[in-house]
């Protein structure tokens, strides 16, 4: 059957009668053997004629590709001529200005410094005189320290560096050597540009490139994408770049596979031909899958395949359409073995006439215990046996509910399980009812999870209810209130309004309500919200003017169940804690103007001795005006002498008295934009009162154009005042010389946490402080003064830290021996700033 219908294929297909004759001539095994190698005839035709195109295609894309290739590379040549050049144009300029007498070694090295920093490519610069000794030179942090060259330094007889050197020397002109491998850094390109010594040679400058970097910066980012680029030396050894590796063997058999096909090689000027660049082409085929020869081949090979089978096409049908069957089959009752719900077929009459093998897992009962049962059946709990058969009852009638009921299912060892069971009817291929299908599904561990979920619910819902913090959820943009515990209800009652309030005030304006939102749409659906759901929480302290508390509001933003944006709010009654801290702040106040009395009391005696010196002036003045105007020898001119003096001594009484009530008033904490230079002064108009009474010199010094501190001027004086104080009652107590009773005050910027700030400190000569006290130093009523009380260092670093500063204090050493103290303390410049900030923002609201 196969010859015959293999003979009639090709009689049908002959052209012309000859050709027919021809064919029925031939036996049927003939033929069989012509019907196979037509197809692998016209399979060969066909490639022949693909190989041929895809060979001429080929040659033409290879020009192509080689004139790329010479065009990218020239231009990768001209810019590292460009940039060969233009160093070059700069090594002449300093040689020039070398040769004008403008430029010393030091200067040298600074240039050389500078243009290694900016052009990477440059790795060493050398400034070698007549005498090929090295008067200057600088190298890059990449030079290995064994090819460094020195200052004073000579140029090694014999190496190609000292023949180029006299190269130049003969020819007076700018050269391009390589060294060797061996004799000077290998891969380096040096530059020797000569100097002019009034008309006469003196000496070079060595300029060495490092090749692969000249490689990298000079060549464009383009041309390095597309090709294989590399710098050779004139015996075409590698010195920078990559090279492809050699073709492979059936490559180089192709004659467009030369190795002249894809590279292009070009000498670099102003280097010449010891510096060649050569580009390589990296492969650009598109490849098998992607060439046209690829799917014509596959193409001709499924004709040919076609071909092949045609013969036997009936008998593979027939059992393709029986292993389809089998698989069909096989498949259906995998599928059925394999589900993990359980089927149940009942007829139209209520006996069961089907169960699939989870059903029976299930239940525990097996198949032939199943099959042809009528109600009641044996999974039914005898506890639901009446409920269960009204349900049987309506499902025969049609009367079950879509979306399918729960029930109770007893296995075969008696335990009960929670089932769901959906009913449909059972349609045949007519279209006929012929039954009724039951799918059940085991929920026994869905409604544990359920009722796991809602005891977990109210657990939480009870623990927000008990919480003494007001917690409330409500969406974006939205007046909806999604959550409110009890507190919250207590003081805002079950409005939205509570809620926006608190985020209002804490900094976080509400967004505006727009058509969407009023059609309760989000506003913010599909924009991405995982950076606002993970950021940290934002803290704020607020005053309720309708509650009179005040509230500590923490706010952040999550996924709300329904998959919305919203915004928790957390307020904590912060009240007490607010007038604690009031009165705390009342308290230090009020401790910092005793301590400012207590300091003036101490002083008492020096501000007297200090205010008697103008009054004995002005009364000496008025006496002598008196005396010499009862004698008749007073002048006009010399009674105005005599009034402008006592006028200056009784204003310098005033000023003295004023800034005395000026440091010991009574006032609110005021922080103020305030001049450094001006608090050091007034400090140490005070404080010399003191030192002058105790015979110490005091020597200050403030840097120049220091920022001005956002702090309270008096309290910054005060912490100056008593630190110049205690100075000088610790050098009196150490009973030293006149010559060592010093004191000096230093005012400078530095950076702390690399953070500005300004640094005051107050070093003396006393005797220092011992590690006991050291350890005490800052502690409340502590003092090592009999009639000391033991607050002023402990203000001290409180009215410090009160702006954001540090303060510390360390004994100053002569070798092993204590010779003096320092005392020390800075305050941010920002820092005090944005603290003054905050605090000035917490006020007003």
């Amino acid at each position: 059957m196969q010859d015959s219908s293999a003979h009639e294929l090709h009689e049908a297909a002959a052209p012309v009668p000859w050709m027919r004759r021809w064919w029925r001539r031939q036996s049927p095994g003939r033929q069989d053997r012509f019907a196979m190698l037509a197809p692998l005839a016209a399979v060969l035709l066909f490639l022949a004629a693909i190989i041929s195109a895809f060979w001429y295609l080929r040659l033409e894309e290879m020009d192509r590709e080689q004139e790329a290739v010479r065009r990218d590379v020239e231009y990768a040549q001209q810019r590292l001529r460009l940039r060969l050049l233009e160093r070059q144009e700069q090594l002449m300029r300093i040689a020039r200005d070398i040769s004008n007498k403008e430029v010393d070694a030091q200067e040298f090295a600074s240039r050389a410094e500078t243009m290694v920093i900016q052009y990477p490519e440059l790795q060493a610069m050398s400034w070698v005189d007549e005498r090929r000794r090295i008067r200057a030179s600088y190298a890059g942090p990449s030079v290995p320290a064994q090819q460094l060259r020195s200052q004073g330094d000579v140029l090694r007889p014999g190496s190609e560096t000292e023949a180029t050197f006299s190269l130049v020397r003969d020819v007076q002109q700018p050269v391009y050597s390589q060294p060797s491998a061996g004799t000077d850094p290998p891969q380096m390109l040096q530059l020797h540009v000569p100097l002019a010594d009034q008309a006469r040679f003196g000496g070079v400058i060595l300029a060495e490139y490092s090749i692969d970097s000249l490689l990298r910066y000079g060549v464009p980012s383009e041309v390095s994408a597309r090709y294989a680029v590399a710098l050779l030396d004139a015996k075409g050894r590698l010195l920078a770049g990559q090279a492809l590796p050699p073709r492979g063997t059936a490559s180089r058999l192709l004659s467009w596979a030369g190795p002249q096909a894809n590279e292009f090689e070009v000498p670099v000027s102003p280097v010449g031909n010891g510096l060649v660049l050569r580009g390589q082409a990296y492969r650009t085929s598109l490849g098998v899958v992607g060439s046209g020869l690829f799917w014509l081949v596959g193409t001709l090979s499924a004709m040919t395949a076609w071909m092949l089978i045609g013969n036997w096409r009936h008998t593979r049908r027939r059992m393709q359409a029986q292993q389809a069957l089998i698989a069909e089959t096989n498949f259906r009752r995998a599928m059925e073995n394999s589900m993990l719900t359980g089927m149940r077929a009942l007829d139209m009459q209520g006996r069961i006439s089907y169960v699939n093998p989870a059903f029976c897992q299930m239940t525990g009962w097996t198949e032939s215990e199943l099959v042809g049962r009528t109600a009641p059946f044996p999974y039914w709990p005898d506890a639901d046996r009446e409920q269960l058969a009204a349900r049987l009852d309506d499902e025969l009638h049609g009367r079950s509910a879509p979306g399918g009921f729960q029930t109770r299912v007893k296995r075969k060892d008696g335990s009960i399980f929670d089932a769901r069971l959906y009913v449909s009817p059972l349609i045949d291929p007519k279209g006929h009812q012929t039954g009724w299908m039951t799918s059940m599904t085991d929920i026994t561990e869905p409604n544990r999870i359920r009722e796991q979920l809602s005891a977990s619910y109210e657990r939480f819902t009870t623990v927000l209810e008990a919480l003494d913090a007001s917690v409330s959820v409500a969406p974006l943009g939205s007046e909806e209130l999604l959550f409110a515990n009890k507190l919250y209800r207590l003081w805002f009652g079950l409005n939205t309004g509570g809620h926006l309030q608190m985020v209002a005030q804490a900094g976080v304006p509400d967004q505006p309500r727009n058509e969407e939102q009023l059609d309760e749409v989000d506003a913010f659906v599909g924009l991405p919200t995982g950076h606002l759901t993970t950021a940290q929480s934002e803290n704020a302290e607020i005053f309720v003017p309708e509650l009179g508390k005040w509230l500590e509001v923490r706010s952040r933003y999550l996924n709300w169940v329904d998959g919305r944006l919203a915004q928790m709010v957390i307020a904590t009654d912060i009240t007490p804690r607010r007038h604690a801290e009031e009165q705390a702040a009342a308290q230090a106040e009020r401790a910092q103007a005793a301590s400012r009395l207590v300091t003036m009391g101490e002083m008492a005696s020096s501000v007297a001795h200090e205010l008697n010196q103008p009054l004995t002036a002005i009364n000496n003045y008025c006496n002598g005006m008196v005396s010499r105007i009862r004698a008749g020898q007073m002048k006009e001119d010399d009674l105005l002498q005599a009034l402008d003096k006592t006028a200056r001594q009784a204003q310098r009484a005033g000023q003295i008295i004023q800034r005395i009530r000026s440091f010991v008033r009574r006032s609110e904490p005021n922080r103020t934009l305030s001049d450094v230079p001006t608090m050091v002064s007034e400090a140490v108009e005070l404080a010399e009162i003191e030192l002058r009474r105790r015979n110490v010199r005091l020597s200050h010094y403030v840097a120049a154009r220091l920022p001005k501190l956002m702090v309270d001027p008096i309290l910054i004086e005060q912490v100056l005042v008593n630190l110049l104080k205690n100075a000088a009652e610790s050098i009196e107590h150490a009973r030293r010389p006149t010559a060592q009773r010093s004191v000096e005050l230093r005012v400078v910027p530095r950076h702390v946490d690399n953070q500005p700030v300004v640094d005051f400190s107050v070093q003396d000569t006393g005797q220092g402080l011992s590690p006991e006290v050291l350890e005490r130093l800052y502690e409340a009523f502590f003092s090592t003064k009999a009639e000391g009380m033991g607050i002023g260092l402990n203000l001290c670093r409180t009215i410090v830290e009160s702006h954001q500063g540090r303060m510390q204090a360390e004994n100053i050493y002569n070798g092993s021996e204590v010779a003096g103290c320092r005392f020390s303390f800075w305050i941010p410049v920002s820092g005090a700033i944005t603290s003054a900030a905050n605090k000035d923002a917490g006020a007003v609201a």
